[in-house]
């Protein structure tokens, strides 16, 4: 009897050893499958951020949903913003450091402070036929600012590298027009600078950016592609937010914006000139323009006609306005030679930056035997007070840049 009621303790005792290691074995089973299906802990994000990613475009047929450059993102709040640190692709405001000091920014850029007051002019010559002249020197070139001459201090004549926004109408006129002109940009970029890079807007209502900086044709061509044409024409909000777009994301410090387009603006928010003040403002790309008004009515003809030769006289540009779709491949070509060929000027001005205000720029340049030469460059720049460390990022070629920023028409 004895020998039962042992055995039956043993029993007993057994089962609740193993009922206790079965709750525990079932207990870690669970902690585990909750620590397994939790979502893992996310570092405290550190650094400047990134650009966010574009969606992944499931069917090919469809356009990229691409970020709407119609958004006022323009980093110049007003006329006279408060300072404030904002980098652009060559001018950096209010950034700490010591005059002469060379640091590291967090883009892993080395940036010189100086107090840099170079303006700088990319300058087209040509001759009494309008054919680029070569193998000019520094003596070559005279400079003036409000009628004083200057003391040119640099000079360049090479073929540099540019940003360049190609800016096309995809407003319901441009239709069938699209693929004579979507063949001339890619022209364009077969006889530029093999390292340019370039992005791709197309605009009606608003401006869309369809292809990024790339130097891949292949993908260029699929951005010109992404259109639909439909709409009006918001022409000169689509030029400040491209404008924006390179003051932001250009490699190199020479830009261009090449705008093509068959009719006046009739949707933008921004005016003409204050779309002019804005571009110059954030560091003046050239604007080359292709005014498709052929088949326009007598008012929309002069209303575009004077708008895009602005834009493109003011900023050191050409407008051009073929008689048909068979001529804009040539003017491709003439666009990428012309800027090839550019000479840059650089002057520092007798004026103290501290002055401030509009100041007009007037360059001759003289060939052999004396002849004159015609020149195109800007018009003019805004001289703003520098601060105690306005400093420049070293440029590719080692040479200082402007402090000085251009101006809108007078």
């Amino acid at each position: 009897m004895r020998d039962c009621v042992s055995y039956g303790r043993i029993v007993s005792s057994n089962l609740q050893v193993i009922a206790r290691v079965a709750a525990l074995a079932f207990c870690g089973t669970a902690a585990l499958a909750a620590a397994q299906s939790a979502p893992p802990a996310v570092a405290p994000q550190q650094g400047p951020a990134t650009r966010p990613a574009s969606p992944i475009q499931k069917d090919p047929r469809r356009p990229e949903i691409q970020p709407d450059l119609a958004v006022d993102r323009d980093p110049i709040p007003s006329p006279d913003p408060e300072p404030v640190s904002e980098t652009s692709n060559d001018i950096t405001v209010n950034t700490p450091g010591k005059t002469g000091e060379i640091q590291k920014g967090q883009n892993g850029v080395y940036t010189l402070h100086e107090n840099v007051d170079e303006v700088l002019l990319n300058c087209t010559v040509i001759d009494e036929n309008g054919h680029p002249v070569e193998g000019l020197t520094q003596a070559d070139f005279r400079v003036w600012e409000d009628n004083a001459q200057q003391r040119v201090s640099s000079f360049r004549h090479q073929d540099q590298p540019v940003s360049l926004g190609l800016l096309i109408d995809n407003s319901g006129s441009m239709r069938d027009k699209r693929t004579a002109i979507n063949h001339a940009a890619i022209n364009l970029m077969q006889q530029s600078n093999h390292e340019d890079t370039a992005f791709v807007v197309n605009f009606n209502d608003h401006a869309y950016l369809d292809q990024g900086f790339t130097t891949d044709l292949v993908a260029l061509n699929r951005g010109l592609a992404h259109f639909d044409s439909k709409g009006t024409t918001a022409l000169y909000d689509a030029v400040a937010a491209s404008a924006d777009e390179l003051s932001k994301h250009a490699k190199f410090p020479k830009q261009v914006l090449l705008v093509v387009s068959d009719g006046a603006d009739n949707a933008s928010h921004l005016t003409e000139q204050k779309t002019i003040q804005r571009v110059q403002d954030l560091g003046g790309p050239v604007i080359y323009s292709i005014g498709l008004l052929y088949d326009a009515d007598e008012r929309e003809y002069q209303k575009a006609h004077e708008s895009l030769q602005a834009m493109s006289n003011d900023t050191g540009g050409i407008a051009y306005f073929p008689r048909s779709l068979e001529e804009v491949n040539s003017i491709a070509s003439d666009v990428a030679r012309d800027i090839r060929n550019q000479y840059t000027v650089g002057y520092h001005s007798n004026k103290a930056s501290a002055q401030g205000g509009f100041r007009t720029v007037h360059v001759e340049a003289y060939g052999k035997k004396g002849a004159k030469l015609i020149v195109r460059t800007r018009r003019g720049y805004y001289a703003k007070p520098s601060t105690p460390n306005q400093t420049a990022q070293t440029a590719p070629s080692g040479q200082a840049t402007p402090s000085a920023q251009t101006a809108p028409k007078q």
